[in-house]
């Protein structure tokens, strides 16, 4: 690499910087995390810190895109999700989480029969 080439390559930023078009593969999902994810507070109105340790738990997110071989989920679906080994992105200045298909524990979504899951979240 000649050094013009290096100095043009560490002037600009690590990452995307055009803008194209995103497209998820094989049984990829892009879900995006509520923003209150942090700070929640209980049944009784006591807020809750988002430092506060509350063992293992998981976490709830929006499916804003999805790949061809995804099946039972689909964009804008409610997903619940083990959040221990995320694979986060930034694009167009938002951070979005990648999961796979399998890794999804739950959906929520009202296209979802009503005897399918008999709870109601």
């Amino acid at each position: 690499m000649t050094s013009k080439a290096a100095k043009k390559n560490a002037d600009q930023p690590m990452g995307r910087t055009d803008k194209l078009p995103i497209k998820m593969l094989q049984d990829r999902l892009l879900v995006q995390l509520d923003a209150a994810e942090g700070e929640r507070r209980s049944t009784g109105g006591i807020l809750i810190p988002a430092t506060a340790q509350l063992g293992k738990r998981l976490c709830w997110a929006e499916v804003r895109a999805a790949g061809p071989a995804v099946r039972n989920i689909e964009v804008g679906d409610q997903v619940l999700f083990n959040p221990e080994d995320l694979f986060e992105v930034e694009v167009k200045g938002e951070t979005f989480v990648i999961l796979r298909e399998r890794d999804v524990s739950a959906v929520a979504a009202e296209r979802l029969e009503i005897g399918s899951t008999g709870l109601y979240l």
